[in-house]
Order: C-alpha cells, then sequence, then structure tokens
C-alpha cells in the first residue's frame, strides 16, 4: 500500500499519463486490483460504486491530503531557502514569502484537487480537467510572479527612501507599472495558450490592429511619453510640493498617464503627464536651504531719524547672529555632486544665503524698513517658528529705539 501511494505521488507531480510510463502504471493497478480482491473491501467498493469510489481511492485521496498538508512547511522553507540563494531576493526573502503565504496554500489546494480527480478518474487523464488545471497553474504563477516582483519593488523603494539615494523612487514605481503590464500580458498568454488559442494567429492580429490602436489611444501615449519627460528630466518626485497648471499641492504618486496631487485642502487631483510635461511647473522642494522671509515694517513719520537708523543696524545684526537664518557665513555641505551646467553650485541646488535690511522707502503713511533673508530649514513648520522668533525680536528691537509701527491714516489739517 505504501508502495501504491509513494508512486502515485510522483505519478501526480506529473498528472497525466505518458506512454513511457504505461508499464509503471500498469504495475501499481496489478497492485490496486490484489487489494480489491479482499471481501471486507469489495462490500464497501459495492456501497462506494454508486459515486464512482472504491476503497482504494478513498485511501489514496486521504493520504495525499495527508502528506500534501504535512510537507507543506517543508516546501515553505524549500522556497525560503531558494529566495535567500538569490542576490536580489536575499535580503528580502522573508518578506516575499510572507505575501506568498496564501498563494502557496491555494497551490497546494489545486494541487490536491487535481490529484484527487486523477486519482478518481481511475489514474487516466481528462483533456478537459488538464486544460482547466494548466490555466489555473498559469494564474497562480502570474499571481505569484506579480506579488514577488511588487515585494521585491516594495523594498526597495523603502531603503531608497530610508538612504535618500540618487535613483527615484517614482522611476521604480513608473517601472514597476511597466513591469506589472508586461506580467498581465504574460498570463494572458499563458491562459490563452493552455485553452488552445493559436498564439500566432492572435499576434498577427494585434500586429495588423496595432497602428489602428495607436491611433485611437494617441491621448494615452502622449501622455506615456509626458510621464517619460518628467522622469528624464527630474522635474518633480513624488512628496515634492508643487504648482502647475492650476493645481497645488504634494505629489502623491506620477503614474503611467496621470500624476496625483494631493491638494492642502486634502483633494486628490489627477492631472494628465501631457499637460504637465508642457507647463509650467514651480517646485517648492527643489532647494537646499532657504525659505524666504520678506517683510516691510512701517514705522511713523513722527519718529526720529536716528532711532530708525539705530533699529535698522540692530535689525541687520540680530539676522546675522541668528542661528536659523542663512547668511554668507553659513556653511553648506556639498553632497551633491556638481553638474556640468553653467550655472552656481548655490542656484543648481536652491541654496539662499541673502540677507538685506535697509531703509526702502517713503510710502503714503509710513517710512517703510525692507527685511529680506532667508531660513536655513525649508520645513514649513519650523520656518513658521523661526519666522515668528524673528517678528518678537523686530519688536522687541522698536520697543527700545522709541519706534512705532505706522498704520494707513490720514491727517486733516484746518486753515486759518
Amino acid at each position: 500500500m505504501i508502495r501504491v501511494f509513494i508512486s502515485l505521488v510522483f505519478l501526480s507531480v506529473l498528472l497525466g499519463a505518458n506512454d513511457a510510463l504505461a508499464p509503471f502504471v500498469n504495475e501499481q493497478l496489478s497492485i490496486i486490483k490484489q487489494i480489491n480482491n479482499y471481501e471486507v473491501v469489495k462490500d464497501i467498493n459495492s456501497v462506494l460504486s454508486v459515486a464512482g469510489l472504491s476503497v482504494v481511492k478513498v485511501l489514496l485521496i486521504l493520504f495525499v491530503s495527508l502528506f500534501l498538508f504535512l510537507i507543506r512547511k517543508y516546501l515553505y522553507d524549500l522556497v525560503e531557502k531558494l529566495f535567500v540563494k538569490l542576490s536580489y531576493t536575499r535580503k528580502s526573502a522573508h518578506e516575499i514569502l510572507k505575501s506568498l503565504k496564501s498563494s502557496f496554500e491555494y497551490l497546494l489546494i489545486f494541487i490536491n484537487i487535481h490529484i484527487a480527480i486523477y486519482i478518481y478518474n481511475d489514474f487516466m487523464p481528462n483533456e478537459i480537467i488538464s486544460m482547466v488545471f494548466a490555466i489555473i497553474y498559469s494564474l497562480m504563477f502570474t499571481i505569484v510572479l506579480y506579488k514577488v516582483i511588487n515585494k521585491i519593488a516594495y523594498m526597495k523603494v523603502k531603503k531608497i527612501d530610508k538612504d535618500n539615494s540618487k535613483i527615484k523612487a517614482s522611476v521604480i514605481n513608473v517601472g514597476i507599472k511597466i513591469i506589472n503590464f508586461i506580467i498581465l500580458i504574460l498570463g494572458i498568454l499563458l491562459v490563452l495558450y493552455y485553452a488552445g488559442v493559436n498564439l500566432t494567429a492572435v499576434l498577427s492580429g494585434l500586429g495588423i490592429g496595432g497602428f489602428a490602436v495607436a491611433l485611437a489611444a494617441k491621448d494615452s501615449l502622449a501622455n506615456f511619453f509626458g510621464t517619460l519627460s518628467i522622469l528624464l528630466g527630474d522635474t518633480f518626485r513624488q512628496g515634492d510640493w508643487i504648482v502647475a497648471d492650476g493645481v497645488e499641492g504634494t505629489v502623491v504618486e506620477i503614474g503611467l498617464r496621470v500624476t496625483t496631487v494631493r491638494t492642502f485642502d486634502n483633494a486628490l487631483i489627477s492631472v494628465p503627464n501631457a499637460n504637465l510635461a508642457n507647463t509650467d511647473i514651480k517646485n517648492w522642494n527643489k532647494r537646499e536651504v532657504g525659505r524666504r522671509i520678506k517683510m516691510s515694517l512701517g514705522v511713523k513719520y513722527d519718529s526720529k531719524s536716528q532711532d530708525i537708523k539705530k533699529a535698522v543696524n540692530d535689525i541687520r545684526e540680530m539676522l546675522q547672529n541668528h542661528p536659523g537664518i542663512a547668511t554668507d557665513n553659513t556653511e553648506i555641505s556639498k553632497n551633491a555632486k556638481q553638474e556640468a551646467k553653467m550655472v552656481s553650485y548655490e542656484d543648481a541646488n536652491g541654496i539662499k544665503k541673502t540677507l538685506m535690511v535697509y531703509l526702502d522707502e517713503f510710502s503714503d503713511s509710513s517710512i517703510n524698513i525692507l527685511v529680506y533673508c532667508f531660513s536655513k530649514t525649508v520645513v514649513w513648520a519650523e520656518f513658521l517658528e523661526l519666522k515668528e522668533d524673528v517678528m518678537y525680536k523686530i519688536m522687541e528691537i522698536f520697543e527700545k529705539n522709541n519706534l512705532e509701527f505706522a498704520f494707513p491714516s490720514m491727517s486733516i489739517y484746518k486753515e486759518n
């Protein structure tokens, strides 16, 4: 009985009849016939025969099910060792297997059902059943390939974000979408092949209709080339704060057709990439040092010139010594590679250290002092905290120099 079971397990891997295996199959069938000669077995078989079963078939199906249940952990470990040996999947082998666990369980269930039907059918292959399970295995292969590649891509993007790598996560994101499309096509071709469809005729038809499809999908093609233009031009990346085509917000994803932007009022907007590739884009994240602080401080006309002059010098000195304000003495670590462009390093990488405090103009209701400088941080919350501190210090300087802020006013003089 054990000999029959082991033989059928190996036969089940092949899942079908091969003319070269006919003598071996006949040998197993002869052993089964010997078992069926027992009187008790004959009595049970008379009851089971109504459903097309026998004692041997039931036992074999149960043994196969138990065997697959017992070896699933061994097969799981075997696959894990395979992923560990591959250089591309070594570091993420555990995460990949975790995502494949459900697919692995379903695959064993389908194999179990296939073997059970094979045994029920007196170990004879059935073309329709073989075709159905071949299609199922093709779909399972496509799903597993999809999960493996996407999990590797996810781990790669996660590593890029952590290491601040120069490789753009958006490039990998678009690349994985293209690969997923290829996997989808591969899965469809496998299903069609095992369904008996003539792939040569299908591919020939695609070649003939390709021109018509290209004309019908010209907008989609324009958006695809817009995607390539955005990625190759490094206009913006995922997570950047942009203003383009009347839309302002944070880039959520650069897709094959559209770029999704999350606006600051928490709406999600999709903008065709063809439009973005041909419009002006303001990218607030393309800077390493410097968010601008620009103020026009109005003081009253009855202020003394010496007090104003002293206040201007005090504000300039305060900003020069402020730890959060970028000045000419601020050291910049040049981590970025100097590009071969006719621009300075500061302009190429968004570094602003301009600091100006001057008496600016005599306006209608005030004498205005211009304050123009840049913060070291580009983070909005930190910038607002810094700007608040600068404003408090300016108020203290005004109070110390007996100056008052002016406001729009009109003086009326009555003549005698």
